[in-house]
């Protein structure tokens, strides 16, 4: 098989993102008492974690919804200085997960192209892709605004193979969650890979074609790949 493509999962597979979105509430949260809130800050933290939970990790509201439920109404200052806290925090903790620019800028050379199919808004994944200064790697992004459907729909995967020009039998997808990245490949007839190193649900079978430990192992995947039939 001849690797013309990666496509990759944005959130805890090339960055860990779950460490980053906990750290950024734990600041907000605190930035919100310190502003006069009354609320026990590991409470407040469990509470909003469950709100994703329930509305999804890109739910823009969650703040708002936090403060109305403990105010009864939207305290803007308490919204600012979390809001605030909350970007700061992420801005300055965002970073790639190791080996993943080298190994980037190694399958460029190769001549493998690489794209990101991401089930966040085109606004949040695009804005964390600049703050990575990943902006220019890739030559395809989807996004979920640019299919309204998210993993393992098919949509998102056939337009990323259409923005190639390739078919699903020349590229690989690298993923971290099974019930979306993977399966969602597999209705393609897309090889998997699963980035256990961004595994949130302690996953025991992946489902995946190969897992890899950390991401520069991607590089000998694609090389036992090539050269497998020669």
């Amino acid at each position: 098989m001849k690797v013309k493509a990666v496509i990759l999962d944005l959130d805890n597979t090339l960055m860990d993102f779950g460490y980053l979105k906990a750290n950024s509430i734990r600041a907000a949260i605190t930035a919100m008492v310190e502003s006069g809130m009354q609320v026990e800050e590991e409470s407040a933290f469990e509470e909003i974690m469950q709100i994703y939970a329930e509305k999804g990790w890109e739910y823009q509201k969650v703040l708002d919804e936090f403060i109305i439920k403990h105010e009864s109404r939207i305290n803007w200052q308490y919204l600012a200085a979390g809001i605030t806290h909350y970007r700061k925090t992420r801005e300055a903790q965002l970073k790639p997960y190791p080996y993943v620019h080298s190994t980037l800028i190694r399958l460029i050379k190769d001549g493998v192209r690489l794209a990101v199919v991401s089930d966040a808004p085109a606004r949040e994944a695009w804005l964390r892709l600049y703050q990575l200064n990943f902006h220019r790697l890739f030559d395809v992004v989807v996004t979920f605004d640019d299919t309204g459907k998210t993993k393992p729909c098919p949509e998102p995967f056939e337009l990323a193979l259409k923005k190639l020009d390739l078919e699903s039998g020349d590229v690989i997808m690298v993923g971290d969650w099974p019930e979306r990245d993977m399966v969602g490949a597999k209705k393609l007839g897309i090889l998997s890979i699963f980035a256990r190193y961004g595994d949130l649900f302690e996953t025991v079978h992946s489902g995946a074609d190969y897992e890899i430990c950390r991401f520069d192992e991607i590089l000998k995947i694609i090389r036992e790949l090539e050269t497998a039939h020669v």
